[in-house]
């Protein structure tokens, strides 16, 4: 008989959008194509990444399995509502659908609440079996052992580096923005063998895919012991190009870099998002110090190494005149790439419950909570400052010279250290790696913020001149 059909989705955009827009980022992310590999073979699974290509509801998949982010939720239901409606068994999942359980469950079949590693398969099995619960419970704090090597093979062709995989989960620090401090958990990582065999594990991939990872851990210094250990290990595959995230105190110790270096790292995610001291120290951001930003940087850069970092708007003690120095700053921090976001009090944690009970929340539609949108009053700053400051900082940072010398500047200081071969290729991977991020960033920034930002403002024009007929236009457009 044949096998029924699993759909794994995992979401990225809203509904709402006029015209859908489709992220030019290079690699995908981890949920579906992990929670493919943990799927038992009493199902035919395939993963659709929402950031390249639509929902597809004429599928002829019998299940529907959704993994969204908090501000997906409206999104999500809409989804699961369509679905269902369409005779789909729909089941929930997700960082939100684990913190909000009570909230996620009545729009899905089924949710999962926790890690999957230790539930998924039984849940596939009842699912098949008929005898679907309602909800299903990880326990706290799963062990990370024995987790299968993500299905690369189910990623999108359109992702350039499909190679992703994790190497610990959760973070040490407590910064009040961040959705891991709404439940922490501890801090843990997965034996170094198990993430080697997850980087080999790619042979379904054409060879040029293989040769280059991206690891999507949230802190991947958060022990650095474990974390130098694996980039000994990580350099002996001689990969082309490989991707981290960790915090900025990791630079402190050079040998931490140096094997970095020697793993061809060739891009560090580095939480930044700031130049304004005090408004670091506003949400517990203590382990980033601004006076150490230019020489870790520059150490970086030195070896080889791209900084893409990101970088909030709107925290608490910015100013109109911290934003006019602003570009000239990042211009001296010597940073090569910035993820730029309007900072959002992420419903749940502790700079939510903050701002909540200082009466500061202006926009409760948790879809507005992505990093695009102003959704609190400012201390010190109006809406439309915010706005104007994160515009300015983009245009001037990612125009076409600024790009330029940048990269300019970064390959200059390039030293050979290795053969002449390897030499030209770490060239070769910087760059490639350097513009591809900046064409991403400056692509969202234009077709996401800008045009949003300005869709806004010619409707509050246009209602400003004749508020009747635009109310009508709205009318109609609901019914």
């Amino acid at each position: 008989m044949k096998k029924p059909k699993l759909l794994i989705i995992v979401l990225f955009q809203n509904l709402i959008d006029e015209e859908p827009y489709y992220a030019l980022t290079p690699a995908p992310p981890l949920p579906g194509i992990l929670l493919a590999a943990i799927t038992p073979p009493v199902v035919d699974v395939e993963v659709l990444h929402e950031m390249v290509r639509p929902v597809n509801y004429d599928t002829d998949a019998d299940y529907i399995a959704i993994s969204f982010m908090d501000y997906l939720s409206t999104h999500a239901y809409e989804v699961a509502e369509r679905f269902r409606a369409l005779g789909k068994v729909v089941i929930g999942g997700g960082k939100f659908a684990s913190t909000f359980p009570d909230e996620v469950e009545p729009h899905f079949d089924s949710i999962l609440v926790g890690e999957a590693q230790n539930v998924w398969r039984q849940m596939v099995y009842d699912l098949v079996d008929g005898n679907l619960k309602k909800r299903y419970t990880a326990e706290p704090v799963p062990c990370l052992e024995n987790i299968p090597s993500p299905r690369y093979d189910l990623a999108e062709k359109k992702f350039t580096v499909p190679i992703v995989i994790e190497a610990s989960r959760g973070c040490p620090h407590s910064c009040t923005y961040c959705q891991l401090n709404i439940k922490r958990l501890p801090y843990r990582t997965r034996p170094v063998s198990d993430v080697i065999n997850d980087l080999k594990s790619s042979r379904s991939l054409p060879w040029h895919k293989r040769k280059m990872a991206m690891i999507h851990d949230n802190h991947f210094g958060g022990d650095l012991k474990n974390a130098k250990a694996l980039l000994k290990e990580i350099a002996k595959l001689k990969f082309w190009g490989v991707g981290v995230q960790y915090g900025i105190e990791c630079l402190r110790d050079d040998e931490f870099v140096k094997l970095l270096s020697k793993a061809n790292c060739r891009m560090s995610f580095i939480g930044m998002e700031s130049l304004n001291e005090k408004s670091l120290e506003s949400v517990q951001k203590k382990q980033n110090k601004v006076e150490e930003y230019k020489e870790a940087f520059d150490k970086l850069h030195r070896n080889g190494i791209l900084t893409f970092t990101g970088f909030m708007f709107a925290l608490e003690e910015d100013t109109k005149e911290y934003y006019q120095k602003l570009p000239r700053m990042l211009d001296e921090v010597g940073v090569a790439v910035i993820l730029p976001s309007i900072a959002i009090p992420i419903y749940g944690t502790p700079l939510y419950q903050k701002m909540k009970d200082e009466d500061r929340i202006t926009d409760f539609d948790i879809s507005h909570y992505e990093g695009d949108h102003v959704v609190f009053k400012h201390n010190h700053l109006t809406e439309e400052e915010i706005y104007e400051a994160y515009r300015n900082v983009n245009r001037i940072f990612y125009s076409r010279r600024k790009i330029l010398k940048r990269w300019l500047k970064i390959i200059s200081r390039q030293s050979m250290n290795e053969s002449l071969p390897q030499f030209i290729l770490k060239l070769l991977v910087v760059t490639f790696v350097y513009f591809k991020l900046s064409i991403f960033q400056r692509h969202h920034a234009q077709k996401r913020v800008f045009n949003q930002r300005n869709k806004l403002e010619d409707f509050q024009s246009s209602f400003n001149k004749n508020p009747e007929a635009v109310e009508k236009e709205t009318e109609a457009a609901v019914i």
